[in-house]
This record gives C-alpha cells, sequence and structure tokens, in this order.
C-alpha cells in the first residue's frame, strides 16, 4: 500500500482491510500482511500506521525518503519477494477499492499470472464518480496507452492489482519508471513475459483530496508514457539525447 503524505485518509482504509482481511484469517481462508509503504512523507502518516500496528501483527511499513508511486510500489514488490508469498498486489490508500473488492482479484485470480480492477467495465459499481474533468483525463490517457502499447486493458490506472510471485520475479527486476507510466510499465513487462492478465469489474469510489494536480498533469501524463513508449522502441536513442540536454531546456514538472 503505497502512501505520501496520507495521515488524513490511511486510517481509515487500514481500518476496513485489516478487520476484513483478519476475519478471511481467522476462518482459515487465507493468510496476508499489509506492507504500507511510506515515500517522502512529511506528515504523521508513519504515526497512523505504527497506531495500527499494536492491533495487528499482519501490519508492517517501510519508510523510504524518495517519492513516486512507482517507486513505493517496486520497493514493496522487491520486500515481498524476499517472503513467502504467493500472490502480492497493491491498492491505493485512500480507500477508493474497498476490500470486498480487493478479495475479489484474489478469488479471481485462478489460472491467470495477475487480475487487475476495471473502473471502465460497464458491470463495475461506482459509488462516486469522478468529476467530468478527472473523467476526461482518465479515458484520453487510457486512449492513449492504449493506441500507442496496443494493449487490450481499458483500465490501466485503476490502483488495485493482483499478480502471482513467480510473475513478479521476472519483470520486478526491469521495472524503472516511477512516475504515472509505472502501471504501463508494469503491463508492458508482463505482457513480454507472455503473463495471462485478467481484466476484473470493481467497486470504486472516488476520494475528496486528491493529490493531482488538474493543471499539471494532464501533460505529465502524456509525456511521462511517451517517454516510456520510447524507451521500449528503436528510437530511444532520444530520451539518452533528453537526458543529457542543460536544465534549461527540459520540460519541468
Amino acid at each position: 500500500m503505497p502512501a505520501h503524505n496520507e495521515e488524513e485518509r490511511i486510517g481509515k482504509t487500514l481500518e476496513s482491510y485489516l478487520k476484513f482481511f483478519h476475519d478471511l484469517l481467522s476462518k482459515n481462508l487465507l493468510d496476508f500482511k499489509i506492507n504500507v509503504i511510506l515515500n517522502a512523507c512529511t506528515d504523521r502518516t508513519i504515526d497512523v500506521v505504527k497506531s495500527f500496528q499494536k492491533t495487528y501483527s499482519e501490519l508492517c511499513f517501510l519508510e523510504f525518503e524518495p517519492g513516486g508511486k512507482g517507486f513505493a510500489v517496486t520497493e514493496g514488490f522487491k520486500d515481498s519477494l524476499k517472503k513467502n508469498f504467493d500472490l502480492i498486489g497493491f491498492v491505493d490508500a485512500d480507500g477508493a477499492t474497498p476490500p470486498i473488492a480487493f478479495y475479489e482479484l484474489i478469488k479471481q485470480i485462478s489460472d491467470f499470472d495477475g487480475v487487475i480492477a476495471n473502473r471502465w467495465d460497464k458491470k463495475s459499481i461506482i459509488k462516486t464518480k469522478q468529476t467530468t474533468l478527472r473523467r476526461v483525463m482518465s479515458r484520453t490517457f487510457n486512449f492513449t496507452v492504449r493506441s500507442l502499447f496496443l494493449f487490450p486493458h481499458r483500465d490501466t490506472q485503476c490502483g488495485a492489482k493482483l499478480f502471482k510471485k513467480e510473475l513478479l520475479e521476472k519483470i520486478v527486476p526491469k521495472l524503472g519508471s516511477s512516475e504515472w507510466s509505472f502501471d504501463v510499465d508494469l503491463l508492458f513487462y508482463a505482457r513480454r513475459a507472455k503473463a495471462r492478465i485478467k481484466s476484473i469489474p470493481t467497486i470504486w469510489e472516488d476520494q475528496k483530496k486528491s493529490r493531482i494536480n488538474v493543471k499539471r498533469t494532464p501533460l505529465t501524463m502524456f509525456l511521462s508514457v511517451i517517454r516510456l513508449r520510447l524507451v521500449h522502441s528503436p528510437l530511444r536513442f532520444i530520451v539518452r539525447l533528453y537526458r543529457k540536454l542543460p536544465k534549461r531546456f527540459k520540460i519541468h514538472k
């Protein structure tokens, strides 16, 4: 569970997830650990996490000074791969995906290598819709991704994904993007590994106090996915040339 300055929201999310999965544990339906990856937090997120540790031994955390959701998820994957987990996934700390929806990923993974939530499936239950601007941003970004990478997935960015350990062992060492294109990078390498990824309907609720800056984010997202497409193409030299440019000639976020 990647978390950046989530002291106001992560408490409710942890409470619901820990109670839900602890109940499944008590019924011998599964064993679990929740690993919160704190990245560049400057608030009291860590104090909230520690308060839940007093009650739930299944909760642990890692703390890093660098930021970025992709960075946090990748570090969480690396830590989990050192342990004996059959399934490893991630979910956003804001509580947009309820625990019962994440459990559905577990139930449906079966013979697949991974399962991802799809908010745009007609069967999905969207409790609170995004604003028109956010919907346009999401659809435009997804259209760009599908056009550039020819993905079959209609929703690459939903923050609820689950994978088998064997797949992550193959692709985690190759992950390099920690910006908006992280999910795309993850799915790209999964496809290259010939993994079978299933997309399923989900339950989702848009959360208040979003970290997204509607003025800067669209351009950042677009440039991030264009860069990733170049990295995975014969034109990757363009990215190398861009890195060598003086800072004054680069686009800043």
